[in-house]
């Protein structure tokens, strides 16, 4: 039986772990070529399945996928899984893949690993959004909303309570904000009669939502100024925005991270109240006076 001859330190993902298999796969013994058939036809299964799992739908020993992975470099399995695992955490993997492994990481005990690793993405995504974003596009956004007759700010499924909370913050001291789709309505009716004075901000991740990407090219044949924020510098939010920022997303859960998302919006928002006019400030005092004339704050001497 020969062994792979690339350096397995060098095997980074599981497509090169999956090339490594099938180019052996007929220098295997009969039963170690069909946990590799098993493998090559289901490599889903690899990260969410416990070795017990493997070899029962693969009908071999558990011990056959110990030897399947040290005929190709590796010291055992769970050196093998590596690969498969890391790429759910970097969500490569699809939604329901990365559910099941969540779920196997619960059945595990692991779930200590799950907390650490959540803490690792949402702190990484944050640093590499704003270490990708230039304060002069900030500035820019900034300006086209101060400047604005109305903006609308367009999310949908995760991204609508982002686009909404966006929205509700920048109407304490502004008021031309609105979120869209409205209720009963569509994002591109919604902006029917948006023009050049008007702003759009629109969100969508992978995979990006039609709707939204509808929108935002209507709103630029009508001459909207477009802030594209999305999680690919190919996105088509960002290739054709006015002001685009790449935000990064990645984490453990099977859905993308908000975290960067937020925390750009609300960096816009701030940019936009400082640079703003003063009429600005003193709308926010008057909205959380009001608040306070009403009673809508706990008072805790009481």
């Amino acid at each position: 039986m020969n062994s792979i001859t690339v350096p397995i330190s060098d095997v980074t993902q599981s497509a090169d772990v999956l090339a490594a298999l099938s180019s052996e796969l007929l220098q295997f013994t009969p039963q170690v070529r069909k946990a590799a058939s098993y493998v090559l036809e289901n490599p889903n299964d690899v990260s969410v399945s416990s070795i017990r799992e493997m070899a029962e739908a693969a009908s071999v020993r558990p011990n056959t996928l110990v030897r399947m992975a040290r005929s190709i470099g590796f010291d055992g399995y769970e050196d093998f899984r590596a690969p498969f695992r890391e790429e759910i955490r970097r969500g490569v993997v699809s939604f329901p893949d990365r559910a099941r492994w969540l779920q196997s990481l619960g059945q595990s005990g692991k779930l200590g690993g799950l907390y650490r690793d959540m803490v690792d993405s949402a702190i990484r995504n944050i640093e590499e959004s704003f270490a990708g974003i230039d304060i002069k596009t900030l500035q820019a956004a900034a300006r086209a909303i101060n400047k604005s007759r109305q903006v609308f700010t367009l999310g949908v499924g995760v991204n609508s309570s982002n686009a909404k909370n966006f929205t509700y913050l920048a109407s304490t001291g502004m008021t031309q904000f609105h979120a869209i789709p409205r209720s009963g309505s569509t994002p591109a009716d919604d902006l029917a009669w948006a023009d050049q004075r008007d702003v759009l901000i629109a969100i969508t991740l992978k995979p990006f939502r039609s709707e939204v990407v509808e929108a935002f090219s209507i709103a630029k044949e009508q001459g909207v100024q477009c802030i594209g924020i999305s999680d690919s510098p190919i996105s088509p939010i960002i290739t054709g925005a006015d002001h685009g920022f790449v935000v990064s997303a990645e984490t453990p859960q099977f859905f993308p991270s908000s975290v960067s998302t937020i925390a750009l919006l609300e960096t816009i928002l701030s940019f936009a109240i400082a640079i703003g006019p003063e009429r600005v400030v003193e709308r926010v005092k008057t909205f959380h006076d009001r608040r306070h004339q009403l009673g809508l704050y706990h008072d805790n001497s009481r």
